[in-house]
């Protein structure tokens, strides 16, 4: 069949590309902001992209429209496709239908972590010598690309709590039916499309309600909102995680280094491997921790899945070191939230030390641009010696505000030239840059390692 996706650089979607190309279909796409790394991979992967979404992009008429969540109604190629009868199905209801039928399914869900703890959890799989299949939201640095049909029972999937298509709100999770599930943490996030943290619960428990009371449910045992979620109805058994060894958890962490960087795991109390690694932060260590415990679900010893984690490369984007220049570090992260900019720099900061840490953070998911983290944002980055928040144009509050509640040194920026510029201009020798969007963020980061060199 010819497939053509509208929407195709997203995580999700170009990741489902790959996987139907791997299928035997031919797969062309739009969308509306081609960057990298997604668009490189798939360009890579001989797909054909294209600019915006037109309705010539879907003459000749594809066999099958799928459909991302970005679309709505209005765009022409949506009404083009409308009004010509064209099939057209979800991404998330594709992936069920096409991949994930008679499949042991791991879902990692939860508003934060997803990503890179089903990389991880593909890997362990691979390095076990089971041959998983995998979609992950991002580009993981183990892979050659970000999914792949496998060749086993397994399949790891980032189950998303964001909504389907614009004629399915219906969270992505919901059409997966993991027998192995993680839920890693729940906040409130999606802010464009949840009226609360309640509307999340909700669709949280559609996801519990299709586990089977033969799979397993992996939470950590400080997550309360979680355990709301659970109370509203479990039919599956719960293994709690904890980063304390003391907690009374099924699976818990000794920590040997404060940066997350070396610890021990113990199940019911007693050490069973040890990981040693290049992440860092209590999150990674979390995560880790979801991962061993899935991976023990389907066959994996502990100790073989510490043995993995170890050499685990993690995922592009995710604290990703960019190059050293002048003895200045530039790194790339993902956060999001609120809450992935205050691990993240945590991690940073025990690593680093003493070293002077710069935050570049552009608030550019749904959520923040629409100021529901606001009040949260300053003490975020708090761990940062100097902040830089970019403002950019249509931004619909102020970043004032968030200036004024910060205890360290901080500024708005209202253009990439004034971000270079200044960090060019101050950084020095031994200082780590880390600059924070789930965006392009219009080429800031070769643009700036660029500065740094001349």
């Amino acid at each position: 069949m010819h497939l053509h996706i509208l929407g195709i650089c997203g995580t999700f979607m170009g990741s489902l590309a790959l996987l139907a190309r791997d299928l035997g279909h031919k797969v062309t796409g739009s969308d509306a902001n081609v960057y990298p790394p997604m668009s490189t991979q798939l360009e890579n992967a001989g797909i054909t992209l294209m600019q915006g979404y037109e309705r010539s992009h879907l003459q000749p008429h594809p066999d099958l429209v799928i459909v991302g969540n970005a679309m709505k109604r209005g765009i022409d190629a949506i009404e083009y496709m409308l009004n010509a009868g064209l099939p057209y199905i979800s991404g998330p209801q594709f992936l069920a239908d096409h991949v994930l039928q008679g499949q042991h399914v791991l879902g990692v869900a939860g508003t934060h972590g997803k990503t890179t703890t089903t990389t991880m959890l593909a890997w362990v799989l691979d390095q076990a010598g089971l041959n998983p299949g995998f979609l992950i939201g991002g580009v993981p640095l183990g892979f050659s690309q970000s999914a792949r049909l496998g060749g086993g029972q397994y399949f790891c999937v980032e189950a998303d709590e964001y909504d389907s298509a614009f004629f399915d709100k219906r969270s992505k999770f919901v059409h997966y039916h993991p027998k192995t599930a993680i839920l890693n943490n729940l906040e409130f996030d999606h802010a464009d499309i949840f009226d609360d943290l309640a509307a999340i619960q909700k669709q949280f428990h559609h996801l519990v309600r299709t586990i089977p009371s033969e799979g397993r449910i992996i939470a950590p045992i400080s997550e309360t909102n979680i355990d709301e979620v659970l109370q509203m109805g479990c039919w599956t058994p719960v293994l709690r995680t904890s980063l304390d060894a003391h907690d009374h958890a099924a699976l818990s962490a000794e920590q040997l280094l404060a940066d997350g960087s070396h610890f021990k795991v113990l199940q019911d109390g007693v050490v069973k491997g040890e990981v040693h690694w290049n992440m860092t932060g209590q999150h990674s260590v979390a995560n880790a921790l979801a991962t061993i415990a899935a991976a023990e679900h389907v066959g994996v010893a502990i100790e073989t899945a510490c043995a993995a984690l170890s050499n685990f490369g993690g995922v592009k984007r995710r604290m990703e070191l960019l190059g050293t220049i002048k003895g200045v570090e530039v790194y790339d992260d993902f956060a999001h939230h609120p809450t992935a900019i205050e691990t993240t720099l945590d991690g940073a900061r025990k690593r680093l030390g003493e070293r002077k840490l710069w935050a570049i953070i552009e608030p550019r998911s749904n959520t923040m641009r629409m100021g529901s983290h606001k009040d949260g944002l300053a003490d975020s980055a708090r761990l940062a010696d100097q902040v830089i928040w970019y403002q950019p144009e249509g931004m619909d509050w102020d970043l004032q505000p968030v200036i004024d509640a910060s205890a360290n040194k901080a500024m708005i920026a209202r253009s990439l030239d004034e971000i270079i510029q200044t960090v060019s201009g101050q950084a020095g020798e031994g200082d780590a840059v880390v600059i924070m969007s789930n965006g392009g963020f219009g080429g800031l980061h070769q643009k700036l390692l660029r500065a740094l060199k001349a």
